[in-house]
C-alpha cells in the first residue's frame, strides 16, 4: 500500500488525547506500507458481496483495507485477543466504517455461525496439526458457491525464508505481541490435498513482498 493511504488508515489509530500512546497508529502505518498482506486479500475480494468472517483479526486491518479500496462486503472480525478488538472497535467507529462488527472469542473453543467468505490470515501456524484440520473442518462448510477461503500462512518447506518465519513468529510471543507461539506450519501438498478433497479449487501465490518471510496466499474457493 502506498503510504499516502497507509497513513490515512492509521489515523483512526490515534489516541483520542494529545498525549496519549501512539504505538498502534505507528504500528499500523508501518505495517500497511510494507506488507503485501492486505492489497493480496483485496485482490481476491473486491468483486465480492459475500460476508466475510475474519478469525484471528487482530486490529482490524482488514476491512479498513477493504473499505478503502471501496469493497463494502459485510464484515466481521473475531480474535481472542480482548485488547486488540477494543482497538479495532474504537478504530472502526473512528473511521466511519459500516456493516462492521468486532468480537472477542476463544476460537480453540468456539466459532461463530457463518455462510460466505472467511479470512485466516497468520493463524494456522500457531495452531498444532491436529488443530489445524479441526478449524478446517470447521470453516470449509461455511463457504458458500462462489465464495472463498483465503488464507495467509508460512509453509513448512525448508527454506531460508520458512527458518526467518518461524523465528519472527516466536520473537512476537516473546515480546507479548502475539499472545501464542508458533507450533506447526502446513505444508503446500497437505493443503491441497485438504481442499481438494472438499471440491474446492485452490492457488498458492507468494506474499513475500518486500519481506524475508515465507508468507503465502492460498486461496480455496467453491465453485458457483
Amino acid at each position: 500500500m502506498n503510504r499516502r493511504d497507509a497513513s490515512a488508515i492509521a489515523r483512526a489509530f490515534l489516541p483520542r488525547h494529545r498525549f496519549g500512546n501512539r504505538a498502534s497508529y505507528y504500528y499500523v502505518r508501518s505495517k500497511l506500507a510494507s506488507d503485501p498482506l492486505y492489497g493480496g486479500v483485496v485482490e481476491i475480494l473486491r468483486d465480492s458481496r459475500a460476508p466475510l468472517l475474519d478469525l484471528g483479526c487482530g486490529l482490524g486491518l482488514l476491512v479498513h483495507t477493504l473499505r478503502r479500496a471501496g469493497v463494502d462486503l459485510p464484515y466481521r472480525g473475531v480474535d481472542n485477543d480482548l485488547g486488540k478488538i477494543e482497538r479495532a472497535r474504537i478504530a472502526a467507529t473512528a473511521a466511519g466504517l459500516g456493516a462492521t462488527q468486532f468480537e472477542s472469542m476463544d476460537l480453540s473453543a468456539t466459532l461463530p455461525a457463518h455462510q460466505g467468505s472467511v479470512a485466516l490470515l497468520d493463524v494456522l501456524q500457531f495452531l498444532p496439526a491436529a488443530a489445524q484440520e479441526r478449524l478446517l473442518d470447521a470453516v470449509l462448510p461455511m463457504l458458500t458457491p462462489g465464495a472463498s477461503l483465503v488464507l495467509r500462512t508460512g509453509l513448512d518447506d525448508g527454506s531460508w525464508r520458512a527458518r526467518v518465519t518461524r523465528g519472527v513468529d516466536e520473537f512476537s510471543r516473546w515480546v507479548r505481541w502475539m499472545n501464542a507461539a508458533p507450533t506447526g506450519y502446513p505444508t503446500r501438498e497437505a493443503l491441497s490435498r485438504r481442499f481438494a478433497a472438499a471440491g474446492l479449487n485452490v492457488e498458492f501465490s507468494p506474499l513475500f513482498g518486500r519481506t524475508p518471510f515465507n508468507n503465502w496466499r492460498v486461496v480455496a474457493t467453491r465453485p458457483a
